[in-house]
């Protein structure tokens, strides 16, 4: 079930001072995983100029048992595990430059499925209940899944209300397998993965759920979702800091307002006055925001991408197939395979995109939808 590769990223991870963005930094240039542990170290150290206690651990006997130790655990708590440089994290993730490199989930996860991520405080009022309620209501017949962090309060509300509509949620932990946190929501967990949910956390099972944990976790809940919503929350709340990453992301916020005098509204006015999300109306409004139709399935085009492509010109055509066949390539790599200027290409590329042939991602790439 598990590979060379999955020991060693995990071992690699576990080192200090290797974090994602440093780990798919080493990957990239050496290789693998599996190759960056028995790498050089002085030709390793040249690649970050990572320190001395981080080398040492490179390549450590120790650290590798741990590793192994973790594999064990996976099996018998029939865990997948995601590696983000082999490309198997979810595609929304994945475009993250901070985005997990390793990533542990229990059930199974159509990566092809649009997902909408909600989050909020732990004391959500019935204002807050009422409006989770009614948007479920609206959007039961879908296609589409819901993220969210199954702490109490707005997100308990979340999942719950996605088992009633039967809708598929993914619960983003903040700690390792061997645990739940909170406690209460245990049974919440196990209707998750029975309605076809699933669990996902980036932390092993030597991680319990410390408080630096929860925004670490908040990146994956907004990285996974072309759209935030943030239902209530405080000055300073947690999910404060979602719509910061989804902000960083690129992605799509909203905010449901409230009277100035409410606490748990005070979160919400003031990330829509700094035009960090936008005021969510009616509910009505936010499904038609977000392009939902419960006659027909989320996103779909108004026609059919064979009657597009019909449409399109021999140029685009051409570089329409190059992105097809070059999932998540450059401007530039276009321009060479097309022996085109970039400048000229830049307007075919809004074409297709407009056309919802193709998709812009950070760092001017491309790839097809």
């Amino acid at each position: 079930m598990f590979t060379d590769e999955h020991l060693y990223s995990i071992a690699l991870r576990k080192c200090s001072n290797v974090g994602d963005i440093n780990f798919y930094k080493l990957v990239s240039a050496v290789g693998s995983a599996k190759e960056v542990w028995s790498f050089p170290k002085r030709e390793l150290s040249k690649i970050l100029g990572i320190g001395n206690k981080t080398l040492h651990e490179i390549g450590s006997a120790e650290v590798l048992c741990s590793a192994e130790e973790e594999i064990k655990f996976c099996e018998r708590k029939q865990l997948q595990i995601r590696l983000r440089h082999l490309g198997q994290l979810p595609p929304l993730l994945n475009e993250c430059e901070d985005a997990p490199a390793v990533l542990y989930q229990k059930g199974d996860f159509k990566t092809d499925q649009q997902a909408f991520s909600m989050v909020g405080t732990r004391n959500i009022t019935a204002y807050g209940k009422g409006f989770v309620q009614e948007f479920f209501q609206e959007i039961r017949k879908t296609g589409i899944i819901s993220v969210s962090g199954l702490a109490l309060g707005v997100d308990t509300e979340v999942h719950e209300q996605s088992i009633k509509q039967e809708i598929p949620t993914v619960a983003v932990l903040a700690h390792g397998f061997h645990t739940m946190y909170p406690a209460k929501n245990r049974k919440l967990a196990g209707r998750i993965l029975e309605q076809g949910g699933v669990l996902l956390s980036e932390f092993n099972s030597s991680q319990k759920p410390d408080r630096e944990n929860f925004i670490q976790r908040n990146r994956i809940v907004a990285g996974l979702s072309e759209a935030t919503i943030v239902v209530e929350t405080a000055f300073g709340g947690g999910s404060v800091s979602t719509v910061g990453f989804a902000n960083t992301y690129n992605r799509e916020v909203y905010a449901l307002p409230g009277k100035i005098t409410d606490k748990y509204s005070q979160g919400c006015n003031m990330v829509i006055a700094q035009n960090k999300a936008r005021i969510i109306s009616t509910v009505t409004d936010l499904v038609d925001e977000l392009g939902l139709d419960s006659k027909k399935s989320f996103m779909e085009p108004l026609f059919p991408k064979s009657e597009l492509r019909r449409q399109l010109s021999e140029d685009q055509k051409l570089i329409y197939q190059i992105i097809m066949d070059n999932p998540y390539i450059s401007l530039d790599e276009i321009a060479v395979k097309t022996s085109s200027a970039s400048h000229k290409i830049l307007s075919h590329l809004l074409e297709l995109e407009l056309n919802g042939l193709v998709k812009a991602l950070s760092g001017r790439q491309y790839t097809a939808n």
